[in-house]
């Protein structure tokens, strides 16, 4: 396969990979080691909310200090800590414990993280053509399909039950302690150029152009950033509204699904998924970032409400895999969209943020679908998809006037091998 894109990209979409083999295997089992060791349902809801919270936290510590303290440092540094997490959770870490751990934002609930080393995926990955959104396609097409071999993986036959009628064993997150190893080797490849841009001559001898704030914060674009952040909040507290869990439930409840079923329904959602996050970027290039984040989402949302009134599991879940055809499109977009508003030394800061933004409201969602089941079991459905519209238009309204990268940001990224510099493509109109 030819990528069309470079090495640093190349290895950063395998440290994608690979993480997303080993949490798409820990993330299917982490439910059932909790109740294996019994754990109420508190306890258990408090280790996932401080996972979810410690994803957040961790996010906005990188956006901060990756680029003071170096993006490849840390990005080896949080892979090693994937590795120390899985290793702790083996051995058997207490409650205490496993709270701390999950704090450090190196665990994930969902088959694909969205955590800190996320963040400096995406402001590494920059430089790789973020206008179109090309290697964002591929990035997020590799981690859809690892994290679901990852997830297929848990569901082998014996694997999960260790041979003891179904108790799920801790040992078995030791398989995060390759993945976290491969991982810090991956980071050890990468070159200088994906490190935060320095200061290049400018035209006058003994001056420096710079970028007009300092990196790893936010400055001339913080408006922008806080709106951005504002609106994927919005999109993702209707997403809490409809996740794996809650679907599973919904189908086994009402039409009486079982598991076998449900897991391959979930499989094809993820390979559709990586399949169609590839498909994303040449949208993209024909329409512009917002026009297809907004022209593939808003369908979607409308194809997740009606799953509600389906008559049968067969007809909710074409509607599933349909709405998942266009669902996705939006996440690589979304990425080269927060990459090219604003500066870049803003954009490790401006990554953090919209990433924390999303991970914050998560935990209110699976409270507020539970409570709004109570007045019908298909509301949950109607709801998210309604939220998830209004940000759509909200965001079509206000983003599609938004300029790409300034030209003071062109400008003081120079011949920097580690900026991005717009090409022409990534200079089309939003």
């Amino acid at each position: 396969m030819r990528w069309g894109i470079g090495r640093d990209a190349t290895l950063l979409i395998a440290g994608q990979g690979v993480r997303a083999t080993g949490y798409g295997f820990t993330a299917v089992i982490l439910g059932a080691l909790l109740a294996a060791r019994g754990y109420d349902p508190l306890q258990a809801g408090i280790v996932l909310t401080a996972m979810i919270a410690g994803t957040a936290l961790a996010s906005l510590v990188v956006g901060r200090l990756a680029d003071r303290l170096g993006r490849r440092r840390c990005y080896a540094v949080l892979f090693l800590g994937v590795a120390v997490a899985g290793a702790v959770v083996a051995a058997g870490a207490p409650l205490w414990l496993l709270l701390i751990v999950a704090l450090t934002g190196t665990l994930s609930t969902d088959v694909v993280d969205n955590g800190p080393a996320t963040t400096l995926e995406q402001v590494m990955l920059a430089g790789e053509d973020a206008g179109t959104a090309r290697a964002y396609g591929r990035y997020n097409a590799v981690g859809a399909a690892a994290g679901a071999l990852g997830a297929l993986a848990s569901a082998a036959p014996g694997l999960g039950s260790g041979g003891s009628g179904g108790a799920v064993h801790a040992w078995l997150f030791l398989a995060l302690v390759p993945v976290g190893l491969t991982g810090a080797l991956l980071a050890a490849q990468l070159s200088p150029a994906v490190e935060a841009p320095q200061p290049v001559p400018g035209r006058d001898p003994g001056q420096a152009v710079t970028a007009r704030t300092p990196t790893g914060r936010l400055g001339e674009s913080r408006s922008v950033v806080r709106r951005l952040a504002a609106l994927f909040a919005v999109d993702a507290a209707g997403g809490g509204l409809v996740t794996t869990g809650f679907l599973s439930y919904y189908f086994a409840q009402r039409y009486g699904v079982t598991v076998a079923p449900l897991g391959w329904l979930f499989f094809t959602v993820s390979v559709v998924q990586a399949v169609s996050v590839i498909l994303a970027p040449r949208l993209a290039r024909r329409f512009g970032l917002v026009a297809t984040m907004v022209g593939t989402h808003l369908p979607s949302n409308i194809l997740l409400a009606s799953i509600a009134f389906a008559p049968s599991f067969p007809v909710a879940a074409v509607l599933l895999v349909a709405r998942t055809t266009l669902s996705q499109m939006d996440v690589p977009t979304r990425q080269a969209l927060v990459m090219n508003v604003v500066t870049p030394g803003e954009r490790t800061a401006a990554a953090a943020v919209t990433n924390a933004a999303r991970y914050t409201v998560r935990p209110i969602g699976p409270l507020v679908a539970g409570a709004v089941q109570q007045v019908a079991l298909g509301a949950p459905l109607l709801i998210a998809g309604l939220i998830k519209g209004a940000y759509d238009i909200a965001l079509w309204r206000w983003a599609r006037h938004l300029p790409l990268v300034r030209p003071a940001a062109v400008e003081a990224a120079g011949s920097d091998p580690g900026s991005s510099t717009p090409t022409p493509d990534s200079q089309e109109a939003l």
